[in-house]
């Protein structure tokens, strides 16, 4: 009995209308990735699972995809194994049953790699990444668990420069696929300011990831995950204060610094948001906003924090980044800062779908069918085709003679805009018919002069 064909879930194919949308979008970032300096660089799919646990923090590390280890089917083995798995299903790591696992993003492979390579490197060095990722999330709409990202990050310099041309990059990108956007910008710097107000630093990482499930789940539901994390309600109702904080740029920093009673770490993030949206007083063609709720729950992340929505569209954030100072000392090498944007492209391409926004030109195919009417007529049909081929013109002959009918129906479907008849006539004339499927004309031809009508 054969097997119903399916593909596991959270995955997708991609036909050629897709796929030449989704190169669209991945060529205007890596254009724009290029115009700003940044150079590319490939990681392998899989990374050792001590490379990837422990980064992302308690709920990132559940979603990690474990690869298992060959030789699990060894039957001298088998006691030792079903031990493992025992532990395995405990929750636990056991590197006689897994060793590896799907990246789970680009940028803790690309600390890895900086730390691998770290006396070779031109400093600040900074690179581009376009690749998919894997997360062992429940699929839904916008949320799968095979996706691409498109990361830039700079390591080797503490300069707030780079978050303000991160900033541009990510408006020029936007500008460029006439997606209107809001850029949205916190600091962790504060996120810690507000934890020691609330007490200490140990309470960052129940408030971040509390705040950042705000979106999903409401005020009220992360005051309750708060007080379930041990919050008092003096500590829960500052916090609200922090998120109910609204105005302009100017009023929102204001607000906040009176809030912290100049904490030090806060007032250092303030400063930093200050200084990113003073370069860009300029109209950028995206609104810059300054968002308090931002959290962006992985641990790693220690300055300036950036996350893209889409303007008129019911999406979750559509990129994200930040900056990450210490992220190489996880594997030997400390002291490199660094920063980080990444681009949903899967997101970004259900959005432009969704507000019909690309341009007809992205869908490219084949521009002239040439008729298969004959052994000699076929013969010449693919000598012209080839010159088309050569000036650029997509072309294809049809595969084997056949009635009229059948190959009409094959440019059709198709959609190709040109068929190209020569039949016995045409051959012994030097002439050709060429046809506007979609306006019906139809003219004849000289055979050297069918390049320049199409052009």
């Amino acid at each position: 009995m054969s097997n119903k064909a399916g593909i596991p879930q959270g995955t997708r194919d991609f036909n050629a209308v897709t796929v030449q949308k989704r190169q669209y979008i991945f060529q205007t970032i890596r254009t724009v990735f290029e115009l700003y300096g940044f150079q590319p660089l490939e990681t392998p799919a899989m990374e050792n699972l001590d490379t990837l646990m422990g980064k992302y923090g308690e709920e990132g590390d559940k979603l990690i995809f474990k690869i298992l280890n060959n030789g699990l089917d060894n039957p001298a083995k088998k006691d030792q194994i079903i031990a493992d798995f025992d532990k395995i299903l405990e929750g636990k790591n056991n590197k006689g049953i897994t060793e590896r696992a799907l990246r789970y993003d680009l940028t803790i492979p690309f600390a890895r790699y900086v730390a691998m390579n770290y006396g070779q490197l031109t400093m600040p060095f900074k690179r581009y990444q376009i690749q998919p990722v894997w997360r062992a999330d429940r699929p839904q709409k916008g949320r799968y668990r095979e996706f691409y990202q498109c990361d830039a990050d700079v390591v080797g310099s503490h300069s707030l420069l780079n978050e303000v041309e991160l900033t541009a990059i990510y408006a020029t990108v936007f500008q460029r696929l006439q997606l209107p956007v809001e850029i949205r910008l916190n600091s962790r710097k504060i996120l810690a300011g507000l934890a020691e107000q609330c007490g200490g630093l140990d309470l960052m990482v129940p408030i971040t990831v509390a705040i950042d499930k705000l979106d999903k789940i409401g005020l009220e539901k992360v005051k309750e995950e708060l007080l379930q994390k041990g919050l008092s309600q003096s500590q829960i109702d500052l916090i609200e204060q922090y998120l109910n904080i609204q105005g302009d740029h100017t009023q929102k920093l204001a607000q906040l610094t009176t809030l912290m009673g100049n904490n030090p770490t806060a007032q250092q993030g303030i400063d930093e948001l200050a200084y990113i949206i003073q370069y860009h007083q300029q109209k950028t063609g995206s609104t810059l906003v300054i968002d308090f709720t931002l959290a962006r729950g992985l641990n790693y992340y220690t300055g300036i924090i950036f996350e893209i929505k889409a303007v008129g569209a019911e999406m979750g954030s559509i990129g994200g980044g930040g900056r990450y100072d210490d992220l190489t000392g996880l594997f030997g090498v400390p002291n490199v800062p660094g920063v980080g944007i990444s681009f949903g492209v899967d997101r970004i391409y259900d959005v432009l779908e969704a507000l019909q926004l690309f341009p007809e030109a992205v869908q490219k195919g084949t521009k002239v069918l040439f008729f298969n009417l004959g052994e000699a007529e076929s013969q010449r049909a693919f000598a012209l085709m080839q010159d088309l081929r050569e000036r650029g013109i997509a072309a294809e002959l049809y595969h084997e003679p056949s009635k009229f009918d059948k190959q009409f129906k094959y440019a059709e479907k198709k959609q190709v805009p040109y068929i190209v008849i020569i039949g016995s006539t045409e051959l012994n004339a030097g002439t050709c018919i060429i046809k506007n499927i979609v306006s019906g004309e139809q003219t004849t031809i000289s055979q050297n002069d069918l390049a320049n009508q199409l052009f």
